[in-house]
């Protein structure tokens, strides 16, 4: 085998087992989901304090916008698949008036969390319900109010997490109208992007092969229900 084949092969060894989040179902790769920097390395975010744990984007928005009814689901399309263990958790963001969710870059506090999911433990080792999946849904709350809105994903790898900066995070943002909601209940809890994490948080320096029999604790808010 040539050098340079040799080269290939073990770059993509290494990239094989990182991941995106490149779309949502029924819709073409970065058409409402906003292009990340890791397009093509898949590489993953790992400074809790950086921009790029906001959206992850390479530059401004995605070019379209999806409709999404309150109540009803939205399904991403994970590429190839979730291959670490960790946690996945999901935000939302009321776009501001007078911006729409493809010019919005959705700093400061307004992000609530809209999922999050949980372990479970056998032997000391936490189980993720994600693990291997490649489609993922969620449920866009009823009581939400009309409008723009930016539809954050995350999934925290923490197979290296015993360690500081261990944890790796896959991230993307996509553009959605949200229709048919009631609007009856104000989302709290807000956080930012970067501010939300810190590198200390029991949720990210963690092993998670030997937990001591200890609750898994997400890092971030609370989950913001109806």
């Amino acid at each position: 085998m040539k050098v340079a084949g040799v080269l290939a092969f073990f770059i993509g060894v290494q990239a094989a087992p990182h991941y995106t989040f490149p779309k949502l179902v029924g819709t073409s790769d970065w058409s409402s989901v906003r292009q990340t920097a890791n397009f093509q390395s898949n590489g993953p975010v790992t400074d809790v304090n950086s921009d790029a744990i906001r959206c992850y984007q390479r530059a401004g928005g995605a070019p379209d916008i999806t409709k999404v009814n309150a109540g009803g689901q939205i399904n991403w399309q994970v590429a190839p698949n979730i291959y670490h263990p960790g946690a996945l958790s999901a935000y939302m963001a009321k776009v501001p008036s007078g911006q729409t969710a493809a010019t919005w870059d959705g700093k400061g506090a307004v992000w609530f969390k809209v999922y999050q999911d949980m372990p479970s433990a056998s032997g000391g080792q936490y189980n993720w319900p994600s693990n291997g999946k490649s489609q993922i849904a969620f449920t866009i709350p009823q009581c939400l109010a009309n409008g723009d809105y930016l539809f954050r994903i995350e999934h925290v790898a923490l197979h290296s997490a015993s360690s500081t900066n261990g944890a790796q995070f896959y991230i993307s943002c996509a553009q959605i109208t949200v229709s048919g909601g009631s609007g009856s209940k104000t989302p709290s809890n807000l956080v930012s992007f970067p501010g939300a994490y810190k590198s200390s948080d029991p949720g990210l320096l963690i092993n998670i092969y030997n937990n001591g029999g200890r609750t898994y604790q997400p890092a971030g808010p609370s989950v913001f229900t109806c």
